[in-house]
């Protein structure tokens, strides 16, 4: 771990740059979680916290600058490491689920240990265990056509942490659900954080960041204000960061 990063950070970023050409999609970021944390990562379209994800999720590696993730230096890793170190470490959930259509619930589920070794009946049996963790146990051998959008989300979640991942990504996890399916998922990240996984919700919804006891707001590939560096409690930290994206926008 580098070492201006606290012994409990499971995620420090420092100076990262990520640039496609002449776009710099990220232009210096340094941040850290710490182990248990619950942070939205904020920002409008074309202000990199999606390229900070895939960043983070190892999807894709800076051009310069240092990324730690649960003490490991991923610069310095070959691709064969990082997804081992994706497969043990990481979860991913997505906007549009990627479930497959014609697999069960519990098929998809178990797919999120094909790469962590793990032989099928064990790989069933752990993706049963994560369907009843999200309340689905009862849907294990539907298909995602059988399944309401709230309920495909929670498969996805599911699969996610299926592996007991040390860090959750949800990128957008609610922008494709109705309000009333979308405070469901919101609450299921909740429960989970409050199980210990760190759990990082990438989203433009302002009023879901302000929910969140951390915020990091992106603007031009920087980040432009963090609710963790401010002093005061989270709540005014969060009417703060709303205030100042509503008046820049």
């Amino acid at each position: 771990m580098t070492a201006s990063a606290p012994d409990r950070a499971v995620l420090a970023l420092h100076e990262v740059v990520k640039t496609y050409g002449d776009v710099g999609a990220l232009r210096g970021v340094t941040l850290e979680v710490a182990a248990g944390e619950l942070v939205a990562v904020v920002g409008p379209s074309g202000s990199g916290k999606s390229t900070m994800l895939n960043v983070i999720g190892t999807l894709d590696r800076p051009t310069s600058g240092t990324v730690t993730i649960a003490g490991n230096d991923v610069g310095s890793m070959s691709d064969d490491a990082l997804s081992a170190l994706r497969a043990e470490h990481i979860g991913f959930v997505f906007q549009h689920f990627h479930l497959q259509a014609g697999a069960t619930a519990a098929e998809n589920v178990a797919d999120g240990l094909l790469y962590a070794g793990v032989g099928r009946r064990a790989r069933r049996e752990r993706a049963v265990v994560a369907l009843e963790r999200v309340g689905l146990g009862h849907r294990v051998d539907h298909r995602p056509h059988q399944l309401s959008g709230g309920e495909r989300q929670r498969v996805a979640i599911a699969r996610a942490i299926v592996g007991d991942p040390t860090i959750l990504l949800a990128d957008e996890p609610t922008g494709a659900l109705d309000t009333a399916s979308g405070a469901t998922i919101l609450a299921l990240l909740r429960a989970l954080n409050d199980a210990g996984t760190t759990v990082l919700v990438i989203t433009h919804d302002l009023e879901l960041a302000a929910s969140l006891p951390r915020q990091v707001r992106m603007r031009d590939g920087l980040v432009a204000e963090d609710s963790a560096a401010r002093d005061g409690a989270v709540g005014s930290g969060a009417r703060a960061l709303a205030d100042a994206i509503g008046s820049a926008a």
